[in-house]
């Protein structure tokens, strides 16, 4: 399979573990759940990718891979 793939599933787990030692309440307003969801699953996403992406391009330019 594609490297970029197990990468993706890493970084994806990685992600997930640390965003679950945040405390978000404390950011947003009262009775926003679904925003604050929406938000949380945002940021996870963006996250997933700029780090991808930053592994990738830096074993692309460094040629490990």
């Amino acid at each position: 399979m594609n490297v970029k793939f197990f990468v993706y599933f890493f970084v994806t787990i990685l992600v997930i573990w640390s965003m679950e030692s945040i405390n978000i309440n404390g950011i947003f307003k009262k009775n926003k759940i679904y925003q604050a969801r929406i938000f949380y699953f945002l940021l996870g996403l963006a996250m997933i990718y700029l780090i991808t992406n930053f592994i990738m391009d830096f074993f692309e330019c460094s040629k490990i891979l």
